[in-house]
């Protein structure tokens, strides 16, 4: 079966920095887009970011353009979420999710359990 690990969270001041990273298994990683979602309290969840098989092609979320940067590692099976410049409305649980196509088409399958991030001021 599919499992996705999200690691990397924490506390940090607003302006800070965090990356986060999400390890696949029980896919060909490189087979699947990926993507970035955030679930703040009381809020639905939220798309932050997705990726492309090979990374050539990536989309953000207007409220994080600018300051995060999504990226993967093929080789080590791993997507990675760098978020910089911090804000307090960062806050939220952060999972990552597989895409059924190779390019993001919203057709999301397997869901990791989430890293929570929070940034204070």
């Amino acid at each position: 079966q599919v499992q996705l690990v999200e690691s990397g969270g924490g506390l940090v001041q607003a302006g800070g920095s965090l990356r986060l990273s999400c390890t696949a298994s029980g896919l060909t990683f490189d087979d699947f887009a990926m993507g970035w979602f955030r679930q703040a309290p009381g809020k639905a969840r939220e798309g932050v970011s997705c990726i492309s098989w090979n990374g050539g092609s990536t989309a953000y979320a207007d409220s994080v353009k600018g300051r995060f940067t999504i990226s993967r590692d093929n080789a080590k099976n791993t997507l990675f979420l760098q978020m910089n410049v911090l804000k307090p409305e960062d806050t939220a649980m952060y999972y990552c999710a597989v895409d059924r196509e190779t390019h993001c088409s919203g057709s999301w399958g397997a869901w990791g359990q989430g890293t929570l991030v929070t940034v204070s001021s």
